[in-house]
């Protein structure tokens, strides 16, 4: 019996836009208050696949209304340049989100680029502050390919409370995240990844399943179980026909009879990023708010 309703195409590119529409909302009403949040991007280098990402994440900001900011710095850029760029991003009040496109040129230690951002500022939420505020159930900025597709799930599948979740893959930008987003909705929760043993056996187990390992149609009907929720994190690009297009990890055409509801790849996952990116970006305006009055308070408060 199908643990969710009956089977439907989940559209990322329709509930992107619905999720832009409200942050467009919710920038209009700051706006009509005399604030304008503000995202700064960094870009190190001229990598063609990061100069396309960057150049959406700005037209997405400029669609909503948030101020973006670019830095675009040369592929020999120290990193103590970089550290000082992102220390002034920092500490100018009028920046309330600060991302740095990754990846960075060799040179560059990324982790530590990405802990000198301030976590009230991390819109990709990745400091460690953000990594474990989310293992504890926090309020703190989450990645937002995961939180993507939490929403996702929650729009085409409802409660979620008490299902089975197999997350394959387990990177610190989406299999680690997914999973503690899933735990706080409070599923049942099965990392896999390469080292587990029997990995068909264990997907057929999933109520829900979210793969992100990026490999093209790893996953066939025989990992399925009728009923199940898929979620494919995995853009994949393949040679096919003699043309170039692109695929999930997961073989649609296969989990497409199985399966109650399923992401395309394309339009899946994809367009949920950016737009959890503009809307991390009005997380982070609260959150600094938030922080701001607590100060205020400390301040006042009798020693």
């Amino acid at each position: 019996m199908n643990a969710f309703p009956s089977l439907k195409l989940i559209d990322g590119k329709a509930t992107a836009a619905r999720v832009l529409a409200e942050v467009r909302e919710q920038v209009d009403s700051l706006r009509r208050g005399g604030m304008q949040p503000a995202l700064a991007v960094v870009l190190v280098g001229q990598d063609a696949a990061s100069q396309v990402y960057v150049r959406n994440k700005v037209l997405r900001a400029a669609e909503v209304g948030i101020r973006s900011l670019e830095q675009r710095l040369p592929s020999d850029t120290e990193q103590a340049d970089l550290l000082g760029v992102i220390e002034q991003l920092n500490r100018d009040p009028a920046i309330n989100g600060i991302l740095v496109q990754l990846p960075l040129p060799g040179h560059i230690d990324e982790h530590q680029v990405l802990q000198a951002i301030s976590p009230l500022k991390d819109v990709d939420g990745f400091h460690s502050a953000n990594v474990g505020g989310l293992a504890q159930g926090r309020d703190v900025l989450t990645p937002c390919t995961p939180s993507g597709c939490m929403r996702l799930l929650r729009d085409a599948c409802g409660e979620l409370r008490g299902k089975h979740a197999v997350v394959i893959g387990r990177s610190n930008i989406v299999g680690k995240p997914m999973a503690a987003l899933l735990l706080q909705a409070d599923c049942t929760v099965t990392v896999v990844h390469s080292r587990s043993h029997d990995l068909p056996a264990l997907c057929r187990q999933a109520d829900i399943l979210v793969s992100a390992v990026g490999k093209p149609r790893l996953i066939g009907a025989d990992w399925l179980k009728p009923g199940v929720v898929v979620i494919d994190v995995g853009i994949n690009r393949i040679e096919e026909d003699g043309r170039s297009r692109l695929v999930g990890d997961v073989d649609f055409a296969a989990a497409l009879p199985l399966a109650a509801a399923i992401t395309p790849v394309p339009g899946g996952v994809g367009p949920m990023t950016i737009a959890y990116l503009m809307k991390n970006t009005l997380l982070a305006l609260d959150l600094q708010q938030q922080a701001a009055q607590r100060e205020r308070t400390a301040c006042h408060s009798p020693c």
